[in-house]
Order: C-alpha cells, then sequence, then structure tokens
C-alpha cells in the first residue's frame, strides 16, 4: 500500500443531498453492497457517509443540488437488476447499471473514397500524452476505422503510462525517427527504427518511453472510437517472456524492415514486404510495404474488401479512380478506396515506397480492362 502520511488530501467524497436519510441508506447499504462508516450526529442522524465499490458517498440531509447519478459497473448486470438498467435510490439518485466488459460493437461498414494531403490537410491536434495527431480519414468510413499520422516534435522521455485499448484491431508503423516502446509478455523494451512496425493486440499493455526529435507514425485501428485504460499497477516490462501468447485471438507483431524480404505483390511490376500482420491477426487484416519494379505499368483494378488503404512513405504516384479523376499522390498523402471502385496506380516514381493496410488481409482483387479508364 502506498505511503500517505505526507499527502494532505486523506480522502475523497462525493454529496448526495438525502433528504430521505433512512430509506436511501437502507437502498445503498441492503441493494447496492455499500457499508456505513459514519452517521453524524448518532442520536439524530443528518449525514451518513458510506463506501463500496472504490466510492465514498456522503449523505447529507440539508445537501442542495442534483442527487446525481451513479454507473455500477456489474459482471452480470441483468442477473444484479433484475433486467432493468436504471435503479431510482428513494433521494432521486439515478444508478446505471453498466456491463464490466461488454462485447465490442462494430459501427456497419460505410465505405467511400477519402484522399488525404498532406500539405493542404494537414492540421494537428494535441492528443493523449502530449502526442500531435493528424486524422488522415475524417469522415471514419461511418466509425469504423481511423487512421492517425501522429508525431512528437520535441524528442526525450514521453509522458506515457501502461495502457490497454479495447479494440478490434491496431498497428502502428514507425514512419520517421525512432521510438522505445515496452509491451507486455514482450521482453525488455525495444527500439523501433523507420520502416517497423508493431501489431497492438487487443487488450496488450504497452506503454512509449522516449523518442528521437521529430518521431512520426502511422496508426491505424478498428473501430474509429475505441477505450484507452490506464493500468497503472500493471509493471513493465512483465518477468516471462511469451512471445505466443495471444491476447484477443492475435498475437503481438514486432516487424523489422532491416530483416525484411521482398516478394511479387500481387500486381504486376511491383513487389512488398509483408509485416506478418496477416498471420498474427489470422487473416483479419495486412499491412505491407509496396515499391514498384523496373518498368511498371498501370494496371485497372477493383477489390472486394471491407477497408482498403494506402499511405505515401516515398516518392510519388498518381491514383486514377473511378469518379474522382487521377490525383497525385506525394509522400504524406492517403487514400481510402471502397470496395468495388475501378481504380489505378501510375506514372510512380523511382523511390515509391507505399504502406499498404487491407481487410482482409488477403484482398480479393480483380483485374478490368484498362481501355476508357485511363
Amino acid at each position: 500500500m502506498p505511503d500517505n502520511s505526507e499527502n494532505p488530501i486523506q480522502a475523497a467524497e462525493v454529496v448526495l443531498p438525502c433528504k430521505e436519510l433512512e430509506s436511501t441508506l437502507e437502498f445503498f447499504t441492503k441493494k447496492l453492497g455499500f457499508q456505513i462508516n459514519a452517521i453524524i450526529p448518532a442520536d439524530a442522524p443528518m449525514v451518513a457517509v458510506i463506501s463500496g465499490h472504490g466510492l465514498r458517498l456522503r449523505l447529507d440531509r440539508e445537501g442542495s443540488g442534483s442527487p446525481g447519478k451513479l454507473r455500477l459497473i456489474c459482471r452480470d448486470p441483468e442477473e444484479f437488476a433484475e433486467g432493468s438498467t436504471e435503479l431510482t435510490a428513494p433521494n432521486g439518485t439515478c444508478i446505471e447499471i453498466v456491463e464490466a466488459d461488454p462485447l465490442l460493437v462494430l459501427p456497419p461498414e460505410h465505405q467511400s473514397f477519402v484522399l488525404n494531403r498532406y500539405s493542404s490537410d494537414a492540421s494537428w491536434e494535441v492528443g493523449r500524452a502530449g502526442m500531435e495527431y493528424r486524422d488522415l480519414i475524417p469522415n471514419r468510413q461511418g466509425g469504423r476505422f481511423i487512421a492517425s499520422h501522429i508525431r512528437i516534435p520535441e524528442g526525450g522521455t514521453v509522458p506515457d503510462y501502461v495502457h490497454f485499448h479495447k479494440i478490434r484491431f491496431q498497428m502502428i508503423y514507425c514512419y520517421k525517427g525512432w521510438v522505445r516502446v515496452v509491451y507486455e509478455d514482450q521482453g525488455p523494451p525495444f527500439v523501433m527504427h523507420a520502416g517497423d512496425c508493431v501489431l497492438q493486440p487487443p487488450q496488450i499493455r504497452h506503454r512509449v518511453l522516449e523518442s528521437s526529435a521529430g518521431l512520426e507514425v502511422i496508426e491505424i485501428s478498428c473501430p474509429a472510437e475505441h477505450e484507452t485504460w490506464a493500468d497503472p499497477d500493471f509493471d513493465l516490462p512483465t518477468k516471462e517472456v511469451r512471445s505466443n501468447r495471444e491476447f484477443g485471438g492475435q498475437n503481438f507483431v514486432f516487424h523489422q524492415a532491416a530483416q525484411a524480404e521482398w516478394s511479387p505483390w500481387r500486381m504486376e511490376g511491383f513487389e512488398y514486404r509483408d509485416s506478418g500482420i496477416g498471420t498474427a491477426t489470422k487473416g483479419l487484416a495486412g499491412v505491407r510495404v509496396v515499391r514498384p519494379l523496373n518498368g511498371a505499368k498501370p494496371q485497372v483494378c477493383s477489390h472486394s474488401g471491407e477497408f482498403y488503404f494506402l499511405f505515401t512513405l516515398k516518392g510519388g504516384i498518381t491514383l486514377t479512380c473511378e469518379g474522382h479523376g487521377s490525383q497525385r499522390m506525394e509522400a504524406g498523402d492517403s487514400c481510402v478506396i471502397p470496395a468495388q471502385q475501378l481504380h489505378a496506380l501510375k506514372d510512380c516514381s523511382d523511390d515509391l515506397e507505399l504502406l499498404e493496410t487491407a481487410f482482409p488481409a488477403e484482398i480479393e482483387t480483380q483485374l478490368h480492362s484498362i481501355q476508357g479508364f485511363l
């Protein structure tokens, strides 16, 4: 237990107005399982101090204002509240009954074409732990996906903390600079360099420790809005290394660009290095870096996947997309191409590199006639 002898604050109470003190006290103790800490005064009670479930309440006959709302996080809400989602205490306090670990709810698919340009769309917002975020998919594909360009302008220690995410999918690609991180059951802290990436499986505890000045990463998550929980009592690194452990049916991945091999891509004239995320997610999603070979020729294609995202890491390329004409994509630009939409990649610079993220990992591509399209 921490030593609070030097802390001037010894406790905290939530004050609830309570003219119906006797019946409210009975409700909180017998129905909700709170314990009595104090009755003041004993002969004619005006105040009752109760505690339970990590909370301390002060029920005050002379209190004023709203009776408030409490959330009770239950393992089995239906059994506890006998099918109700809300209870009302005699003093009017609303008791909201919620599931302790609810199932992850995915918004329905809502695919659309999105082109984000670094030169004109680069609006940065300060997010968690002082990191700066740039939203690459403002419409979030109906809330199903989020892609963020994240940077830390100043190098050094990052004011992060041990935390985890309740997610379906999340990956981090180191775009520029380096960052030192640590993950649950994956050994001591390690450094990600430009070109490296990790798969952060659901609810794995992790922490960002320090970074170079000008660190930039690309983060892609599903769903767009997800819970991030701090876990201050969890120590990292963990003593045991369990590199094959599954988190939510997925394995942790640390892909290092320096050790990667290149293979022919599904489109002729390109090659790719695979991150291993497709295998680790059992086919849910794939992450690759793609570059052209000599003499790459444009091909018109479409896909039937759930999500298809490209980020231009280096160089430039022209994207021609049905209904949206031809767009030149330079370093820092990105796009989402919806299913069944005809598109082609052409006029690649020699130094082109694209970061590709696809759902599912082995996205099905159909080739179409080039005549009349380009």
